[in-house]
């Protein structure tokens, strides 16, 4: 499935109606207290998990409309029994752990409440709706990976005017572990598994650059390299392994401006082999790193 995020929107705000939804609140719930989530008997759900709430036409007043406004509730409709639902309800589970109560997580068994998910306009398990403010202001159907979950809770949350750390996704330890220890293949692997589920995964993006330099210094002498570079300036091949020598020692601006000069005096194939080549090595810092901001003003400058 594509990113939640961007899919073609399954409703847009305010298509569902939560108002026909809302009853009189329990006789438990007073105003000023925050309202309790829980099964039918108001209770939390399983584990005393109070982030964790399973809703009934009788509680959805309070574990949906009035806790979303004050954080966001993530609405997932399944039902026992069914592999994809029974499935992805512990991802949202332990996702919601890890946010430390900054989102409730609101589960609805369509077969037992199929009034509600009559009125989400449920056609298919599993569903997940954000609610915001008393209104659902995102959506999406089916299994989504996990790399593209969080990325979704993240909107959800920020738009909730809730700021929390992102986790880290523990895939990007594993490869940045891998690259460390000079497994380059491994890395790759893993790098390239997290960028097929969220392509726009800066870090993973990152890491699968460093390994295409890592690769291409194994076994060059660091000194010889850039001796080579000095005394020939236009030899493409020499100056590019010097560049990526040194980002590896920490002189990424130095690499930048060899390069984009190296742009300046180039032309045809040799040109957009440089450019090429500048440009992965940006994406090892990052679009936010003030040298690659310079650096691409710079090569704009030099192809322009």
């Amino acid at each position: 499935m594509s990113d939640p995020r961007i899919t073609s929107s399954i409703f847009t705000r305010g298509a569902v109606d939560l108002s026909t939804l809302r009853g009189p609140a329990p006789a438990s719930s007073r105003p000023g207290t925050p309202p309790q989530g829980g099964q039918s008997n108001g209770a939390p759900a399983a584990g005393g998990n109070t982030a964790i709430v399973d809703v009934t036409e009788a509680t959805i007043q309070s574990d949906v409309l009035e806790r979303s406004m004050a954080m966001p509730v993530v609405v997932f409709f399944g039902a026992a029994g069914f592999p994809e639902s029974d499935e992805f309800a512990p991802v949202l589970e332990r996702l919601n752990a890890e946010g430390g109560g900054s989102w409730v997580l609101a589960r609805v068994d369509v077969q037992e409440n199929p009034r509600i998910a009559q009125m989400f306009r449920v056609q298919g398990i599993p569903m997940v709706y954000a609610v915001v403010g008393g209104q659902p202001v995102d959506a999406f159907s089916g299994v989504v990976p996990e790399a593209q979950l969080r990325q979704w809770l993240q909107a959800v949350l920020k738009a909730g005017g809730v700021t929390v750390a992102e986790p880290e996704d523990p895939r990007l330890d594993e490869a940045d572990d891998a690259l460390m220890s000079g497994d380059l293949d491994a890395a790759e692997q893993a790098y390239r598994k997290i960028l097929a589920d969220a392509p726009a995964d800066a870090a993973a993006t990152a890491g699968l650059a460093q390994v295409g330099v890592a690769r291409r210094v194994a076994g060059a002498d660091p000194a010889a390299a850039l001796a080579a570079a000095e005394s020939a300036p236009d030899d493409v091949a020499a100056q590019l392994l010097a560049a990526d020598i040194e980002v590896l020692s920490g002189l990424a601006e130095q690499a930048y401006s060899r390069l984009v000069g190296l742009v300046r005096r180039t032309a045809g194939e040799d040109r957009e082999t440089v450019r090429q080549h500048l440009v992965s090595l940006f994406s090892i810092a990052g679009p936010d790193d003030p040298a690659v901001a310079s650096a691409r003003r710079a090569l704009a400058s030099a192809l322009f």
